[in-house]
């Protein structure tokens, strides 16, 4: 029996690119989405479930894990992909998308999790794999909200490492850099109040000290091979980087300490 992976936000970027790779290698492949009715490629192909799944919605996650379950008999990889980055002064976020962003990238991680745990448990098998960043290792300016759920992602997947390995469910991270993707587009959540002029200098260098990592960005593809890997390594590993951008920067991170690295941030956005 072909082994199959639920995705969520497979619509674009890094969710698109890993269930085309995973159905290219003969996977059943769940691909869910908000608005899985605007998806033309994906439906077009064998083994392929589109579905859809709002990770803010409970509703919408336990209808997709049962009709995945229903459409393939079995679930043996859940990729935790669907989040966005909000970036921007904390001062000028309204607390609506500080809730909006910890219930993206958090909340709604654990509620999906939490879906297919008894499904896993039963089966004594199953792989958790949680897309995380180097921004969940390392921090950049103006992203204290985007960086603390990332952070919170690499907690979460460390913790249940202890209690669900023993029930033969393994809990990973995938770690990319920099994705060649549209850096302004629908995963990129800018506020700024230009009025508060203190922050505005650092506003421009963000944007700046952004573009300029772009060139050595990877394409989605890339992470949705280290995806693959991630999900079918044996070896006894919590943690894959996604980019030769993401080795660079964590093992200066991991060389450094706290002082020295973040020096060397500030003064690449000139504080």
């Amino acid at each position: 029996m072909n082994k199959t992976i639920l995705i969520t936000g497979a619509s674009t970027g890094i969710g698109k690119a890993t269930a085309l790779f995973f159905q290219e290698k003969g996977w059943n492949v769940i691909a869910t989405m908000r608005t899985p009715e605007k998806e033309e490629e994906l439906t077009q192909l064998d083994h392929v479930l589109v579905t859809r799944l709002d990770v803010t919605d409970l509703d919408s996650i336990q209808a997709a894990v049962k009709a995945g379950i229903e459409k393939f008999g079995k679930i043996d990889v859940l990729c935790n992909n669907a989040g966005y980055g909000a970036f921007g002064p904390l001062e000028a976020v309204p607390r609506e998308n500080v809730v909006r962003q910890f219930d993206t990238n958090v909340i709604g991680l654990l509620d999906v999790t939490q879906a297919l745990l008894p499904h896993f448990r039963t089966n004594k098998a199953g792989v958790i794999i949680n897309i995380s960043s180097i921004g969940g290792r390392m921090t950049f300016p103006l992203g204290s909200l985007y960086h603390g759920t990332k952070f919170a992602v690499e907690g979460i997947t460390e913790s249940l490492n202890y209690e669900l390995k023993p029930l033969g469910i393994k809990a990973r991270l995938v770690e990319p850099g920099a994705i060649a993707t549209d850096f302004a587009g629908r995963s990129f959540d800018f506020q700024n109040d230009e009025s508060i002029e203190e922050y505005q200098t650092l506003v421009g260098n963000l944007f700046t000290a952004f573009e300029s990592m772009m060139p050595n960005a990877s394409p989605a593809s890339l992470v949705a091979e280290v995806i693959y890997v991630a999900a079918t390594d044996e070896a006894d590993q919590i943690r894959y980087l996604a980019g030769e951008d993401a080795k660079m920067y964590i093992g200066g991170r991991e060389a450094q300490d706290d002082v020295t690295f973040m020096n060397g941030i500030r003064e690449a956005f000139g504080l």
